[in-house]
This record gives C-alpha cells, structure tokens and sequence, in this order.
C-alpha cells in the first residue's frame, strides 16, 4: 500500500479559532468557504466561548475577528433552506436558529468585558448585525457594510436590533430598505465603526485597541459596560437615577480609590479589579 493511499484523512478545521494575546482573546471565525456565514455550529461555537471568557480572570478584552475575504455573510441560507422539507416547512428550526443567535448576541453585549470587531470584508445581514453588537469596531478600508435581506425577501428583523442600536433611525432604515452597502468610510461617519485603517492591518489595530482597554480596572470597565447598555433604554430621569448610583457604588470601590489617589499622587494606578 502506497503511503498516498495509507494517509488518513486530514481533520476537518475548527469553525472557530481561539488565540490569546497578553490579556486579549481572539476568536477567529474559520469557514472561509462560506464566508464565515453563521451556521448553527458557530453560533454554538461563538457562544461558548463568550460564556467560557465571561468569567476567565485572564481575560481582560475580546477580539472578533474572521479568516478569508468575508467578514461574514450572515446566516447560512444553504442550512436554513435545507429545512423547508420538515413537517412544519422549517418553522421549529428556524425559530430555534434566530433565538440562539440572537442569544449569542445578547452574550457579546452582557459580557463584562470589551468585545472589538475586527472586519476586513463584507459584513451582512447577521455578519453586520455582529459587528453592531461589539462594544467597538476597527474596520479595514475594504471593508463593506450592509443588511440585504430585503433584497431576497427577509427583512432584516434580527440585524435591525442592534443596527438601530448603533446608526440613526433613518440610516438604519436606508439600510434596511434597501439593502446597500456601506463603505468602512461611511460606516464610521454613521457610528457602526470607531475606526477605519488600511487594509490587512484591521486586527491588529483591534489587538491594539483592546489591549489598551485591557489596561483599565477590570471591575470599572464591567460596571461601565452594563451601566452603559442598561441607562440607555431608560428615560432621561430614569438614567441620571440610575447612573447616580452606579458612580455611588464605583466611588466606594478599591479601584477608584487607588485611581484617584494616583491622580492626585501622579503615579500609576496599582489596580486590584475590585
């Protein structure tokens, strides 16, 4: 037997990749044959590992980033279509798909620690729709933005939470609406992006970005974060209310305590995440 036909198969490659970079994690979307589209697998795989981050004191940011020229296409038409035979046209399955993604994206924001999208090609649909539900966004050049659902019949009901969420109503509705894309240029002057950098250098630019968040108080950063997201579906009363004690707590923390003491000092802060 020849050592051609005697050489098992290779394995198949991992969905979703993880590194760690000083206090960041990376988690690399991996089927850049499919455009990173959001199967059920990596959004099961996503959402692990986010659950998995979410109490690793090793941790201090996260970074989403992806291989091949697609940021992400969004959801796996070709998994999605493949249950129009069931009994039910798909129905179950397709509830079952949205409501674990949209889980998953509710996992980035509920994670006490800043989440950086790195986007170095399109990001659509739920691949946009990601992007939105990072806390911020280095996009390269070349990168493009759009929800296009309506362009195939799917309105993009899921993508549009977190897109009204980051752009004004009526941008996010020229978006939904009709379905074009938006240039990285144009993404940051609507507030999708923080950042627009040459191509090939958006990750680490992102590395960069949430390294240097990574260097605050990890106990300041996770009561900011929740702070931010939950004063902002309240009424203006409602959000001084709430944010007045938010700064109350903070201020009784060891980590504010040090901090402003070394203001005060002019030295460097020695924090204790708590």
């Amino acid at each position: 037997m020849s050592a051609q036909t005697a050489r098992a198969p290779s394995p198949p490659s991992p969905i979703l990749l993880r590194e760690t970079q000083g206090y960041v994690a990376v988690l690399t979307l991996n089927r850049s044959q499919a455009r990173n589209s959001l199967s059920e697998g990596l959004i099961a795989e996503l959402h692990a590992a986010l659950k998995q981050i979410h109490d690793d004191k090793s941790v201090r940011a996260v970074v989403i980033a992806a291989n091949g020229p697609a940021f992400s296409a969004g959801h796996d038409m070709k998994e999605l279509t493949a249950r129009r035979s069931d009994a039910d046209r798909g129905r179950a399955y397709f509830a079952q798909i949205m409501t674990s993604c949209s889980a998953m994206m509710q996992a980035v924001v509920q994670l006490p620690k800043p989440v950086v999208a790195a986007v170095q090609g399109i990001a659509t649909a739920a691949g946009c729709q990601l992007v939105a539900s990072c806390d911020l966004a280095v996009a390269s050049e070349a990168a493009t933005f759009a929800t296009p659902g309506v362009d195939i019949g799917l309105f993009c009901s899921t993508p549009m939470v977190a897109l009204s969420r980051n752009v004004t109503r009526k941008q996010a509705m020229e978006m939904l609406l009709t379905g074009e894309p938006v240039s990285a240029t144009r993404a940051r002057e609507l507030g999708l992006v923080n950042r627009v950098v040459a191509a090939g250098t958006e990750r680490d630019a992102a590395i960069a970005l949430a390294q240097k968040v990574a260097l605050k108080s990890a106990y300041t950063i996770k009561l900011g974060k929740e702070a931010f997201y939950r004063q902002a579906e309240m009424s203006l009363t409602e959000a001084y209310r709430y944010a007045a004690e938010v700064m109350t707590e903070n201020m009784m923390a060891r980590d504010a305590e040090e901090g402003i003491g070394a203001f005060i000092e002019k030295r460097e802060p020695k924090w204790q995440d708590k």
